[in-house]
């Protein structure tokens, strides 16, 4: 799509994607960086990447082995 566009209507569009982008509340990252954290580590105890997946909850189990005889 792009390389259909001129230089003039691809800088239309980056232009209009900055003043939607500079609309946009800012936070700083002390602040957001804590929040962050904070709720990692309050979710941490349901992360099945740090506590595992029950074998019976676990879709990806093996169903049973292939046998050829």
């Amino acid at each position: 799509m792009a390389q259909d566009m001129t230089e003039k209507e691809l800088l239309k569009m980056e232009l209009d994607q900055l003043k939607k982008e500079v609309k946009n509340e800012r936070q700083m990252v002390s602040k957001t960086g804590k929040e962050i954290k904070e709720y990692i580590e309050s979710m941490a105890g349901e992360d099945p990447l740090l506590k595992g997946v029950p074998e019976d909850k676990n879709p990806f189990k093996e169903k049973g082995g292939c046998t050829i005889s």
